[in-house]
């Protein structure tokens, strides 16, 4: 069985609705799982929810729920969410589920017999809003801590530590021996300097239950919980493990107590993860926390971690106090969901931070989307029906050389996650096109007789260009693609780029109606 390209969100926490940040992160991610579709590649998408922690638990109890309730209701509005954006994920894990549970116990109970944890007592400070522990090099000069932290209480209590120090310079040289495992650079490099300019302290893996009842319960000390993080992270393994996959269930052998899910056959084609999708603000947890468990535990790493940057509103940080937001939610019963996907992966390359404008976004929608593709598309095929009953003419390769060129741009950009770059040369393909019409003038050819063979000429090189399009279109705006497709009178779906070869759609053949995709907006 050949390795399937195994990709993740990171999982969202659920003390809250979801926001632009976990919209965009889901679309990316979504994007390039269809575009390893189209390139012909068995795909596996996981996305799902962090649902244990102190803030979940303070959340249900200010709604006056149990952590139960609350993690279930709330849940079932984030999978409606999910659907929403018209994701094509292959599972939704939730880290209450058993099959979470008895993976992250396995690992613990490895870690733990093997000698990777120790008990120690702690005073210090914490963080309940981040759940962390905080150190002296936290605090301000004046001796208080920064309001990222939120409220910090002075905590002493026992709790069991992750060696994680020792495993320090093999990360280094992992990481240097690997430079494709943090993207972008600018990432990696960050990293790097961490790694390489502070000495990494021990993890706390633990939460006594006289503090924190919500968690998965340690399996050697009853007494304690697992670290959210710890329980987060485990979830990019838990799915290849509950499916069966037998390379990681082989190094959990003497720990795992677990059922290959609905009793299907053991598989060996989706770990390790070929991409973890993650915001920057969770680097440290996925690029040093998760490796170093990982490699602990005898499990093989993921191949890269990719990490993108936040949006801002208007040139600043997004806040519910202010009203300074944008509810995907909103945006996408207003405008549509491609017109949203356009709209976040055009604007923003993986990597750097983005700033969304209501004004910057109307202006794209009705640029690019209503006079660039809608009206390409639309006065194409209207032509085609006007002029020729709808049937397309004999071949002609006019555009056939440049229709080849951008989908080979399209196919490298998808492939090397240069989302943005792709779609920027898609644009440039559907300006060259509304071009060769305004070249061409077709309404005017079609007003002389002589003129018939050039009218087909054109007529064809239009209609299979709106074809191209559409199959390039696919791993970005799905619906879109599809629609194109259908006002062609295409039966099958455009996803795979071979596809895209030009000359594909026969002489003779009838297209269907065409109607306006993206009207426009005043």
């Amino acid at each position: 069985m050949s390795k399937s390209f195994y990709i993740t969100t990171a999982i969202d926490y659920l003390n809250g609705e979801p926001h632009l940040g976990h919209a965009y992160e889901k679309v990316i991610t979504d994007v390039i799982t269809r575009g390893r579709q189209s390139l012909g590649e068995e795909t596996f998408f996981l996305t799902g929810l962090d649902e244990h922690g102190q803030k979940v638990q303070q959340a249900a109890q200010a709604e006056g729920k149990t952590s139960r309730d609350y993690c279930d209701q709330l849940s079932r509005s984030w999978r409606r969410f999910s659907e929403m954006l018209g994701l094509s994920i292959n599972d939704f894990i939730r880290t209450t589920e058993d099959r979470h549970k008895r993976v992250v116990q396995a690992i613990l109970a490895k870690l733990h017999g093997e000698g990777h944890f120790y008990k120690a007592a702690y005073t210090g400070f914490y963080s309940a809003k981040e759940e962390t522990f905080l150190t002296e090099k936290d605090r301000r000069p004046d001796g208080t801590f920064d309001a990222v932290w939120g409220q910090v209480v002075e905590l002493q209590e026992e709790n069991y530590y992750f060696k994680l120090g020792v495993h320090q310079q093999w990360l280094i040289d992992h990481i240097e021996a690997n430079p494709g495992f943090i993207q972008p650079t600018s990432r990696r490099n960050e990293v790097l300097g961490f790694l390489k300019n502070n000495t990494l302290e021990d993890l706390c893996i633990s939460r006594p239950v006289s503090r924190l009842s919500w968690g998965i319960p340690l399996p050697f000390d009853p007494d304690y919980v697992t670290y959210v993080w710890f329980d987060a992270l485990t979830n990019y393994v838990t799915v290849p493990i509950a499916l069966g996959d037998t390379g990681p269930r082989a190094a959990l052998s003497a720990t795992l107590d677990l059922p290959v899910a609905n009793g299907a056959a053991p598989r060996n084609d989706l770990w390790p993860a070929d991409v973890h999708v993650i915001g920057k603000d969770i680097l440290k947890f996925h690029a040093v926390y998760w490796p170093i468990m990982l490699k602990a535990a005898g499990l093989e790493l993921p191949r890269m971690v990719l990490a993108h940057g936040w949006w801002q509103k208007d040139g600043e940080k997004m806040s519910k106090t202010t009203g300074n937001i944008v509810d995907p939610v909103r945006v996408i019963q207003d405008w549509g969901l491609d017109a949203f996907r356009y709209y976040v992966v055009r604007e923003l390359d993986i990597g750097p931070d983005g700033n969304w404008t209501d004004a910057g976004f109307k202006s794209r929608y009705q640029a690019e989307l209503a006079n660039g593709l809608g009206n390409l598309v639309n006065r194409s095929l209207s032509m085609l029906k006007r002029y020729r009953e709808g049937v397309v003419p004999e071949r002609s390769d006019e555009l056939a050389a440049e229709a080849s060129a951008v989908a080979k741009e399209t196919r490298d950009c998808v492939q090397q996650f240069r989302l943005q770059a792709g779609l920027q040369a898609i644009w440039a393909f559907i300006s060259r096109v509304n071009q060769y019409v305004d070249q061409t003038a077709p309404f005017k050819l079609a007003k002389d007789p002589a003129q018939s063979k050039r009218l087909d000429e054109v007529l064809y090189n239009l209609v299979e260009s709106c074809r191209v399009i559409g199959v390039l279109l696919w791993p970005y705006l799905p619906s879109t693609a599809e629609r194109i497709y259908v006002q062609i009178g295409l039966q099958e779906t455009p996803n795979r780029f071979e596809q895209a070869e030009w000359g594909r759609l026969s002489q003779g053949h009838a297209i269907g109606t065409p109607e306006g995709l993206f009207p426009r907006r005043d």
